[in-house]
């Protein structure tokens, strides 16, 4: 079965579920995949722990649960600490670089940061560092593709905001293009590890 599991993890209030929920649309509405989408919050709603597990297959999905995730978003230092040990040999880490600091010791997964709450301020609003994992996440692993992530956020957002919302999706984009083109050929892509 060619299937791809991801976990978007934070705090609330950082848009982990949404950011989830877009690639989630993308993969499904814009790519014709099959994509679940399975989301936990702490006892708190704003600042306590959240994370969203997606998986993403090209064939019915008939358990939406996975113990496993291929690929980790972790957008915070306790989501990183969390989720870690969920994440698959030789899977793909994406951290946002500001405020999570990987443990010292070696691990095997193919790790990636992003400075995105400072991307994010330098458009202005800090509430879009979401979008911008969003955009970066899709570059390094080709999960989806630009297009189709590039739709489903501005299905996903205020008409509103739209503008600003897009502009964050291709600075995470073309963040994650340049700073690991020298790296190898991207996009790579994730989907079949399981």
């Amino acid at each position: 079965m060619c299937s791809t599991g991801i976990r978007f993890a934070g705090f609330g209030g950082q848009g982990v579920i949404m950011a989830a929920m877009i690639v989630g649309r993308a993969a499904s509405i814009y790519e014709g995949k099959n994509a679940t989408l399975i989301q936990s919050f702490g006892p708190e709603a704003r600042g306590s722990a959240c994370s969203a597990q997606l998986i993403i297959s090209s064939e019915p999905i008939l358990y939406p649960y996975g113990e496993h995730s291929d690929v980790l978003v972790a957008m915070s230092q306790e989501a990183y600490t969390r989720y870690l040990p969920s994440l698959e040999p030789g899977g793909t880490l994406i951290l946002e670089e500001n405020l999570v600091t990987p443990q010292p010791n070696g691990y095997h997964e193919e790790t990636f940061t992003i400075p995105a709450t400072r991307l994010a301020e330098q458009l202005g609003r800090r509430l879009i560092l979401n979008v911008i994992m969003v955009g970066f996440a899709t570059a390094i692993t080709g999960i989806v593709s630009a297009d189709a992530a590039k739709k489903a956020v501005r299905d996903s957002v205020p008409p509103s905001t739209e503008v600003l919302n897009v502009e964050a999706f291709e600075k995470g984009w073309n963040f994650g293009f340049e700073k690991h083109r020298s790296d190898r050929s991207l996009p790579m892509s994730v989907v079949g590890r399981n």
